[in-house]
Order: C-alpha cells, then structure tokens, then sequence
C-alpha cells in the first residue's frame, strides 16, 4: 500500500510540475503589452459635441437601443431631487426641435384621468441606458453590421 500511495504522489507531483512548465510562457493580451507591465492612463478623450442642440442626433445600430447621447453631460446633474436632462427633453417649448422627447415608456397615467401622464421614477437615472459618445477608435476590432 505504501508502493502505490508513493507512486500516486509521484505522479500528482509529476504532472503539476509540466503544468506548472506550461504556463511559464508569457500571455497574449488584448493591450499587446506583458501582463506585468505598467499600467498607463488612457488619454482623455473628447466627447463628440459639446454643446446641447449642435450636433446632429446619432444612429441607433439595433433595435430597441436607447438613444445616444450627442453632447456633454458634464454639469447636467441627476440629483433626487433634479434632473437637468428633463430641462430640455420633457420641456414642451422644445417640441418640435431635433431632440429625442422623452419616450412613452417612460411615463405613468396618473389616477387623475384629466392630469397629463408623469415621469416613472424607475426611469429618473437617465444615464443609466442613455449614454454620452465620445470620439474614440474602437479598442479592438469589431466586425458588428447592422
């Protein structure tokens, strides 16, 4: 019995010894760079508009895709208590201009049937779907079509 529990260890030893060899070669990784290389801060990248209302709206790439954002969403704050992106997409003065308004989705009848549907609250987060584009090559390839 000791024979076979010394062999049985040899070979467990054995083979996490050529495994161990097996890994010692260096990774391929996405940045072409080893993986104990330092990291280095990507540079700030500019976002396609700047200013609200200036550029034109982006295309969407799939269906049921929320739209983009064309323009900064530095200083819009979406605080409990305020959401700076309803000043311009909720706002009927703007009706008609080239801005997505906000969807139907994201509204709730009210118990009142003459009150006008109100904003859900479960949708306040805007940012959590829409998000802000910046003009950027891709990190990888990609071969997407529409």
């Amino acid at each position: 019995m000791k024979k076979s529990l010394k062999r049985g260890l040899m070979a467990a030893l054995a083979v996490t010894a050529v495994a161990c060899a097996s890994t010692s070669e260096s990774l391929s990784t996405l940045r072409d760079t080893s993986v104990d290389a330092p990291d280095a801060a990507p540079a700030e990248k500019m976002y396609a508009g700047k200013q609200p209302g200036k550029f034109a709206l982006i295309e969407r790439t799939f269906v049921g895709q929320p739209p983009l954002i064309p323009h900064t969403v530095e200083n819009f704050d979406i605080t409990p208590k305020e959401n700076a992106c309803l000043d311009c997409h909720i706002d009927s003065e703007f009706k008609g201009k080239k801005m997505p308004s906000l969807g139907k989705s994201h509204l709730v009848k009210s118990s009142d049937p003459k009150a006008e549907p109100q904003l859900n609250m479960l949708r306040w987060q805007c940012d959590s779907c829409h998000v802000p584009q910046v003009d950027a090559k891709p990190l990888v390839g990609n071969y997407f079509t529409k």
